[in-house]
């Protein structure tokens, strides 16, 4: 339902007017009430009866909102937050979703919405909510109350059948109509679509799931001041993952050598690799988020962003072993499935990491940032390896390269004072000659990069 709408009737079960921000504290109660039954929207701009008044919004507002939500709440709530203009004002939506691990506490107190207000459990109330709480369908699982069959792109549909058919042999025709397949697939609640409907088989996904896009980024050097080449996917899921494929093969490097009697091209980063770590950003990404699975790509490395933290229990060092797959998507990662992208036994990072290791690269990093799982693939086959084999002088020139992305003779003696130009450039010529870096350009140009 649209902000027009909600504005059109008084506050109810699953709507809440706030004037301005600074009731922060009634907002985050509101919050805890919403997760806490099923789900809502804030509005905040808006008097109790419904006029528009407004708010200011800086540069970072909407950015600090959603961390000051997550941080004030146990387990963490990732709203949609997002504005609009109305009647030449803004307002702030919030669109809560019903939590999947009640009951949601703000402050170590926990709400719950009746009517029009929001009333604090009492101890035995969440004795009660904990143990005798239904169970709660995942965020992919949940309804899409404004869609209809109108929005799914019946070609979609069929391609996957078929692919599903060729890869795991599924039961089902490709030829089915568009109602009957998505009810086989367990698609439909109550005859209505699902989020996963929409986001593999929708023709616009994000006219309902707006943050559900995949980004990505060819930058210059080794940090984000400068695009080379940028695009935004935002068609179904399983299209997102082939497009940010192809980007990323597009946009980094391949060499050839000779095995036997046939030429063998390799990319700088092992495809495979990739794939995966692509692929699980989709999949597993936390949708409520307000924010895009991202594949960075710099001259030193690629970094592909999840949205959203591990799904609990797991941990950063769970994903270098044997561990258990915990599906945040459970439908999702069942089409993924299907159609051969995932399997099912949680052994996808330890593959992005031997396929590396493999190719002679430097193990993968796996790391949190921002809140969110990033996925960090390096290039330099010998750094790891072999630093500890070079003088204080080169070691000092590979932590500058890595950082810079290039450096000069004079450069080199800038880090290294003690030195003249004749022993700068011995220094840099056996780097050379042992692999770990590649003179490029002449004269006055004339640089190095990493090999």
């Amino acid at each position: 339902m649209g902000i027009s709408e909600l504005l059109r009737d008084d506050e109810t079960e699953n709507v809440e007017f706030k004037t301005s921000l600074s009731e922060m504290d009634e907002i985050l109660k509101t919050i805890s009430a919403f997760s806490n039954r099923r789900g809502g929207t804030i509005l905040v701009g808006v008097t109790n009866d419904r006029n528009v008044v407004g708010v200011d919004i800086g540069r970072n507002t909407l950015e600090r909102l959603a961390n000051n939500i997550r941080r004030e709440t146990d387990p963490q709530i990732f709203p949609s937050v997002g504005y609009s203009e109305q009647e030449g004002k803004t307002i702030i939506s919030i669109e809560v979703s019903e939590s999947t691990s009640k009951p949601v506490f703000y402050r170590d107190k926990a709400y719950i919405r009746v009517g029009r207000t929001n009333q604090k459990l009492s101890s035995t109330e969440i004795r009660n909510l904990i143990t005798t709480e239904h169970r709660v369908t995942s965020w992919d699982e949940q309804v899409v109350t404004e869609a209809s069959f109108e929005d799914i792109d019946g070609n979609k549909l069929t391609d996957f059948l078929k692919l599903a058919v060729l890869k795991r042999n599924l039961d089902l025709d490709p030829k089915s109509p568009i109602e009957e397949a998505l009810s086989r697939l367990d698609l439909l609640r109550d005859g209505k679509l699902t989020n996963a409907a929409i986001l593999l088989f929708g023709k616009n996904p994000q006219k309902f799931v707006l943050q559900a896009f995949t980004q990505c980024g060819k930058f210059k050097g080794v940090d984000t001041l400068e695009f080379e080449d940028m695009h935004d996917f935002k068609a179904s899921i399983i299209d997102q993952r082939d497009d940010a494929l192809r980007f990323a093969e597009k946009h980094i490097r391949r060499s050839a050598r000779i095995e036997g009697s046939e030429r063998v091209e390799e990319f700088e980063y092992p495809i495979e690799s990739i794939r995966e770590a692509i692929t699980n950003a989709i999949c597993h990404r936390d949708y409520r988020i307000n924010s895009s699975v991202q594949i960075r790509i710099f001259d030193d490395r690629m970094e592909i962003w999840g949205c959203g933290p591990l799904p609990k229990p797991l941990t950063i060092e769970d994903l270098k072993n044997q561990h258990e797959s915990i599906r945040r998507n459970p439908l999702i990662a069942e089409f993924f499935f299907k159609i051969g992208f995932i399997e099912r036994w949680g052994t996808g990072t330890q593959r992005i990491i031997d396929f590396c290791l493999e190719q002679g690269l430097p193990e993968p990093l796996f790391e949190i940032k921002s809140g969110s799982l990033v996925v960090t693939l390096r290039k330099y086959k010998f750094i790891e390896t072999k630093k500890s084999e070079l003088s204080i002088r080169q070691q000092r020139a590979i932590d500058y390269l890595l950082k810079h992305g290039k450096i000069t003779n004079s450069q080199y003696r800038e880090i290294n004072p003690e030195i003249k130009e004749r022993t700068a450039l011995n220094d840099l010529k056996e780097l050379v000659d042992k692999g770990f870096i590649s003179l490029e350009g002449k004269g006055r140009y004339a640089h190095y990069i990493l090999s």
